[in-house]
């Protein structure tokens, strides 16, 4: 696979992401960590039927089982955070900090071997964060406090994305496969994590059952797959700023299904994240 191919493949995963906003709204009332256990068991099952047409299950048992505890601490470790940072601290200030994320690939794909950091890819990195920045704070209605530990763990959240996507690098001879075990684990530990923190509500009607359905496949099941191939033989630094893009899509989505407005802020983040993307795929062509 191609460097090039593999960046559009990762960048699926940015455009998959884009549709999660939708599809969360419409799984409504369904507790967070009972939607995870659903959509990443659902994920988890493409993976098994997927791995088993192609190379064989047999090749996940030749996995080394740190492997799986890396992956599996990356996917259930994020949306612990993140969803725990929310119930603490639900506002814009939260969500700004949960999204560093991308602008951390691009700064830790620096200590890569074989990688080189531009300055480019910092100063698009840093551009587009203010563009994500800008339809955060306009959907939550200013960056209001929060409480410090609520930031703590929209902290952890954006460092543990972050490590575990640079990470995945590291082991780019391991096969894409193993992501189904990431997803089998991380639904097993979300049910666990319902159990005990939160009361069990299904989806309601069918709506909410499809919604679940397309979470599953596609933003909550698929979009893992495909970033772990993106962060294993793509462009990572490109990837890392593209990643932006998902906030402005996602906000477009909700226009487009008549759950938003469109705004000046929508405008402005437009110009930004696209400038920071833009210049981000100037520096890696440079080099």
């Amino acid at each position: 696979m191609t460097r090039k191919k593999a960046t559009g493949i990762g960048f699926t995963a940015v455009l998959m992401w884009a549709l999660l906003a939708l599809f969360t709204i419409g799984s409504a009332p369904t507790p967070p960590f009972l939607l995870c256990a659903m959509c990443f068991g659902i994920g988890g099952a493409i993976g098994l039927v997927w791995t088993a047409r192609g190379a064989g299950l047999g090749v996940l048992a030749k996995i080394d089982w740190k492997v799986y505890v890396l992956g599996t601490l990356g996917l259930f470790g994020y949306h612990f955070f993140y969803f725990t940072a929310f119930r603490w601290g639900p506002n814009a200030s939260t969500g700004l900090i949960a999204y560093l994320w991308p602008l951390f690939i691009v700064l830790f794909s620096g200590l890569l071997p074989g990688e080189t950091l531009r300055k480019g890819h910092v100063m698009g990195a840093l551009i587009a964060l203010v563009g994500a920045g800008v339809i955060v704070v306009s959907a939550g209605g200013g960056a209001a406090s929060a409480s410090l530990p609520a930031l703590a763990l929209a902290f952890l959240c954006a460092l543990t994305w972050s490590s575990y996507s640079v990470v995945s690098r590291y082991f780019g001879a391991i096969p894409t496969e193993s992501v189904t075990v990431f997803c089998i684990a991380t639904a097993v530990l979300s049910l666990l994590a319902h159990l005990g923190l939160e009361q069990r509500v299904w989806p309601e009607g069918a709506l909410g059952w499809a919604s679940v359905l397309a979470l599953g496949l596609g933003p909550v099941g698929a979009a893992f797959f495909t970033w772990d191939m993106g962060m294993k033989q793509g462009d990572i630094q490109l990837l890392g700023v593209a990643s932006y893009a998902a906030p402005l899509l996602s906000t477009l989505v909700l226009v487009l299904a008549g759950m938003a407005e469109a705004t000046w802020s929508l405008a402005l983040a437009t110009v930004l994240i696209t400038s920071g993307a833009a210049l981000a795929a100037r520096a890696s062509a440079a080099g």
